[in-house]
């Protein structure tokens, strides 16, 4: 029964472990409790079979563990579960002489204080910095970067 008791401890500590290695991300209470169930796994075999027993005990158990881990990670279990995506969208930018400040245009959505604006026939990402602005209101071009515009409504 001892026995038992032990082996369970040991394994539920290879699996709390195991989760929190593929798992759940930092440490946490399934790291520490696998480090903590094997651990008193490992001082009740002591206790029970003595120094020899307790050393089998501790070899077996990291034999296992490294065994258990490197399985693991060379196993396709995890490929499935990975998110194996890219981005490939790009951000839009702007020619260098196509908006220039100064220039006119108009807000296509409201500005709260970002939206879109149209300005030289080029929708482009407008900022209005301190105010909102309502869809369809002139506007003026204050400040020109490579993916957006500064700009004041134009009364």
């Amino acid at each position: 029964m001892y026995t038992t008791v032990i082996v369970l401890l040991i394994l539920l500590g290879l699996f709390l472990l195991i989760l929190e290695f593929f798992v759940l991300p930092g440490i946490t209470f399934a790291g520490l409790g696998g480090v903590l169930f094997i651990g008193i796994g490992i001082f009740m075999a002591y206790q029970q079979f003595g120094t020899i027993g307790g050393n089998l005990t501790l070899i077996a158990t990291l034999g296992v563990t490294i065994f258990v881990i490197v399985w693991s990670l060379r196993s396709g279990t995890w490929n499935k579960l990975m998110l194996n995506t890219s981005v490939d969208s790009k951000v839009e930018v702007k020619q260098d002489d196509d908006i220039k400040v100064g220039d006119i245009g108009v807000a296509i959505t409201r500005l709260n204080p970002v939206g879109k604006a149209n300005v030289n026939n080029i929708l482009i990402e407008a900022h209005c910095p301190g105010q909102f602005v309502d869809e369809n209101t002139t506007l003026e071009v204050k400040k020109v970067f490579k993916t957006h515009i500064i700009v004041k409504p134009k009364y």
